[in-house]
């Protein structure tokens, strides 16, 4: 990935206005109900192919004050989680920064085969099935931002957070927050998340509609896209400058997919509208889905906690010329 991408990224980000809707994962703009981790002994089938999720968090480097990673409903067992059988879930949640944490390509990877957890730790706790943490934030730190990996191509200092099940075979749900304040959830400005590989439990609520925000850098001429058991739910469609809704393929249960899909110089400098649609009549819940994104050249595109340069919209006028005079 060429530094000169990530820089130009950094300043669009750093001068956004929506800050604190970057604060939360899954964010605002993206509508998504929460992030989904089974144990290691779980059916692939639920929507977990490698029972590990793995979320950046860049702090800007002009920030100097303590950071905390947040995490709500750490613990498998509760209402908020999926149950197999008995619970019988561990889960580990580590939080890694210095030198690898980010730079280190396998932790950057789609096959969870390397040493994903590069870096030095800084925190680590494994949740069982907990009613003191069901449904409550448990609290990660204080770090120093100077803790975290400096990569200035990614905006600043970077945190990363794994989360491993570790053993059983629930699905453990959860929502985190990047704060300033360790019982609050409290923006830190500038700041923002994000991820190579998303998994993530859609709305049960068929009128809701989720999104995923990856940016189109000057390199980029296409996109190949791969998701993994979206049990047909309806469609996955995108939005840019220069596709009013185009769909991509959509995975059946158990199984990965992917399509591609060629961009033109409008849609360069801009994030993509990935948005996820589910079928109103089949009327799936639970339902987990994995997705991550390529560039023409095999590179994975991250996504990114706010639409970068704001959500895209359509241009109506792109490839429509004015008709000639009638006489």
């Amino acid at each position: 990935m060429q530094i000169r991408r990530f820089l130009h990224i950094a300043a669009l980000l750093l001068t956004a206005t929506i800050k604190i809707a970057a604060q939360p994962v899954p964010a605002v703009d993206e509508n998504i109900n929460a992030l989904v981790t089974f144990g290691k002994d779980g059916d692939t089938a639920w929507g977990d192919d490698d029972f590990i999720q793995i979320i950046f968090f860049s702090i800007p480097e002009s920030f100097q004050d303590p950071i905390f990673i947040r995490v709500y409903d750490p613990e498998t067992g509760g209402a908020f989680d999926e149950q197999k059988g008995e619970w019988n879930t561990r889960t580990a949640f580590s939080v890694f920064g210095g030198e690898g944490a980010c730079s280190n390509e396998a932790a950057r990877r789609i096959k969870r085969d390397g040493n994903y957890r590069s870096g030095t730790m800084l925190a680590t706790r494994t949740f069982g099935s907990d009613p003191r943490t069901d449904e409550q934030w448990f609290t990660f730190g204080p770090f120093n931002p100077s803790e975290g990996e400096l990569l200035p191509e990614y905006g600043g200092y970077i945190f990363k957070l794994v989360v491993e099940g570790i053993s059983g075979d629930d699905g453990n749900l959860y929502r985190l927050f990047l704060s300033t304040d360790g019982h609050q959830n409290r923006p830190v400005e500038g700041a923002f998340a994000y991820y190579f590989k998303y998994k993530f439990r859609l709305h049960d609520d068929t009128n809701e509609v989720s999104h995923i925000y990856p940016y189109m850098d000057d390199r980029v001429t296409a996109i190949k896209q791969s998701n993994f058991d979206w049990d047909n739910d309806g469609i996955i469609r995108i939005i840019s400058p220069s596709k009013n809704g185009e769909r991509t393929a959509v995975s059946g249960d158990d199984h990965w997919v992917t399509s591609t899909h060629p961009l033109t110089s409008d849609d360069i400098n801009s994030s993509l509208d990935i948005q996820m649609i589910k079928n109103k009549k089949a009327n799936i819940r639970n339902n987990n889905v994995v997705i991550y994104l390529e560039n023409q050249y095999g590179e994975l595109l991250p996504f990114y906690s706010i639409p970068i340069g704001g959500i895209p919209k359509y241009k109506y006028n792109i490839g429509i010329k004015p008709k000639a005079p009638t006489r």
